[in-house]
């Protein structure tokens, strides 16, 4: 047999509540692997409920990265997770375990897969007097400065998206170029893996069932205390993370601007939305293999490792030459 100087990587991607995590373990126990968080929640401690995460009981013993490795005040980027991820990927591959990467934020797969663009590092002087224009002069004005210093980038950016806006105009003054023409100019992906992705599609009432039972059970274990602990920290108001799924239902509750079932009634509907666009995003990967069931069933579990071990998709002893 030749040897293969790529190394295997596993990918999972599907909606919500698809079962993604269970499959992941399945197959970390079946070949020796390792799994690498991708969703974006997840990354933050002190998000347990809410995110969805795994308690560490159930994870059978293996290893999960990028897991509660950000405070909940703290920006983390596609760039970030890309630089984090490429360590953690040599990290297990220098031990000689398989890669498994499972969650649900695209984008983070994309920056990691496909690569991003080099822009220049951050200014907070820059942000904050952006951030000024647009508290004096309104959302509106900000977005027009940026329609006029790169019109394309404008076009993909919604004017009440501040966060973009401010990042989009900082590239453009900072690199005295178009954020969009950096863009255009290429990017470098993952090299040195061999990449086999694994899509999860199950029928859609059964899965919007889930998510309904999934959010009740949210609710039932505790996201409002959740929520309250991250509205006391000192910098709360500035919690991205509170806008996430579930935590924005729980915020109103807690302020008054909701009640419980109109919470969760709520978190539900925006729940089997997100799961619509996760399905629209992943779609759109390219060479996914497609399994149309849930991760958790043995027999789609049965299915995934018959692939892999007839393809040779997972060979640790391929890519090692053992």
């Amino acid at each position: 047999m030749s040897v293969s100087h790529e190394f295997p990587l596993l990918v999972i991607a599907g909606p919500t509540a698809s079962g993604k995590s269970a499959l992941a373990l399945a197959l970390a126990e079946q070949l020796h692997g390792e799994i690498v968080n991708y969703d974006s929640v997840q990354i933050y401690r002190g998000l347990v409920v809410g995110a969805g995460k795994l308690p560490l009981a159930d994870r059978r013993g293996i290893p999960h990265h990028l897991l509660d490795c950000r405070e909940p005040e703290e920006v983390f980027t596609a760039g970030d997770y890309r630089r984090e991820a490429l360590a953690v990927l040599a990290g297990i591959r220098e031990r000689g375990k398989l890669p498994i990467l499972v969650g649900g934020t695209g984008l983070y797969l994309r920056a990691l897969l496909q690569g991003l663009f080099e822009g220049p590092a951050r200014s907070e002087e820059l942000r904050a007097r952006l951030r000024l224009l647009a508290e004096q002069r309104g959302r509106e004005r900000l977005h027009q400065v940026l329609r006029r210093l790169d019109a394309t980038a404008a076009s993909k950016i919604q004017p009440r998206d501040t966060q973009k806006t401010i990042r989009a105009l900082e590239v453009c003054l900072l690199a005295r170029q178009p954020i969009s023409a950096m863009h255009a100019s290429g990017r470098s992906g993952l090299e040195g893996f061999r990449v086999y992705k694994i899509g999860l599609d199950p029928d859609r009432a059964r899965l919007y069932q889930r998510i309904n039972q999934r959010v009740e059970a949210m609710f039932a274990q505790g996201i409002l205390e959740e929520t309250r602990a991250l509205l006391a920290r000192p910098q709360a108001v500035d919690l991205k993370v509170l806008g996430a799924l579930g935590y924005r239902q729980a915020c109103n509750v807690l302020r008054g601007q909701s009640d419980l079932t109109e919470a969760l009634r709520d978190t539900q509907v925006a729940t089997r939305q997100y799961a619509k666009r996760q399905m629209t995003w992943f779609r759109r990967e390219p060479d996914m293999h497609w399994y149309y069931g849930f991760g958790d069933d043995p027999e789609i579990q049965r299915r995934v490792l018959g692939s892999l071990e007839q393809s040779g998709a997972a060979s640790l002893q391929a890519a090692t030459g053992s």
